[in-house]
């Protein structure tokens, strides 16, 4: 498949809507995996980005696709044969959500497009979150790439080089990382497990480090790093997939007001991301 992908323009407006109560005890394993020290209680802030532990699927078993994704439950479309990927996200956070209180999640398509990029013709699917609760509201523009197997890693290609770190951090990912995150976020696609499936059914190298996980290891970084900052706005994106055992050097510098965080990963950069105040 190249250009003949048949981009699901009828999903365009798909809409849904649910509410969930804010638990501590999500929070509290992501804060294990990530050995985070945010500061987890009753009626306090659910740190940025946090709420992925929130809203998770309940396709039931026998809707799954081969590759372990729902097969069009919700509102995505269903697009067998295709990987699928995270590429990136865009956050505002006015206020903030808190634990314990209710939140309601308002999820739409907004865009469905033919795009060509390093590895081919991919489409491009972009959601819009909004996810509120009594003193806050978070917006969330995500960004899903579904691309035909290329038989190599997706971004392959020139790199771009990384600026001087400020701070920096070396996480060592493994497959009991990758497990417990996809655990904790009850993600059962099996590149990000399943170490036969990924290397022999999809053609990676290795296990796929999540996306979702490069983000928050990033915003992890900068808390480490400057507790005080206060983050209103939050963008990441992939540049390429990071791959098991390769250590992960996590890195940001400031930038004026803001700052610049980075993934790199077997020396190639594999996520970028601003944090603004």
């Amino acid at each position: 498949m190249t250009d003949a992908l048949d981009v699901p323009v009828d999903c365009v407006g798909r809409s849904e809507e649910a509410s969930e109560t804010a638990e501590l005890e999500p929070l509290s394993r992501l804060a294990a995996l990530l050995e985070a020290d945010w500061p987890l209680a009753a009626g306090g802030p659910i740190p940025p980005g946090w709420p992925w532990v929130y809203f998770l699927p309940r396709t039931a078993q026998s809707r799954l696709g081969a590759d372990g994704h729902e097969g069009g439950d919700g509102i995505l479309p269903d697009l067998p044969g295709l990987r699928r990927m995270w590429a990136g996200s865009q956050f505002v956070f006015d206020g903030s959500l808190r634990i314990g209180e209710r939140l309601l999640r308002r999820s739409r398509i907004v865009q469905a497009q033919l795009k060509r990029g390093r590895s081919g013709a991919f489409i491009l699917i972009r959601l819009e979150h909004s996810i509120e609760g009594e003193g806050g509201l978070v917006r969330e523009g995500q960004d899903l790439v579904f691309q035909a197997p290329t038989g190599q890693a997706e971004g392959a290609g020139a790199a771009t080089p990384l600026p001087a770190a400020d701070f920096e951090r070396m996480v060592k990912p493994d497959p009991v990382l990758l497990f417990r995150f996809s655990a904790v976020t009850f993600n059962a696609h099996r590149i990000h497990y399943d170490r036969p499936y990924a290397t022999v059914v999809e053609g990676y190298p290795d296990l796929v480090v999540h996306g979702p996980l490069q983000a928050l290891l990033m915003l992890d970084l900068l808390r480490r790093a400057r507790p005080q900052a206060r983050i209103a706005n939050f963008s990441f994106r992939a540049e390429r997939a990071a791959f098991l055992p390769a250590p992960l050097r996590i890195g940001g510098r400031a930038s004026g007001a803001a700052f610049d965080l980075w993934i790199e990963s077997a020396g190639l950069a594999t996520s970028r991301a601003r944090a603004e105040s």
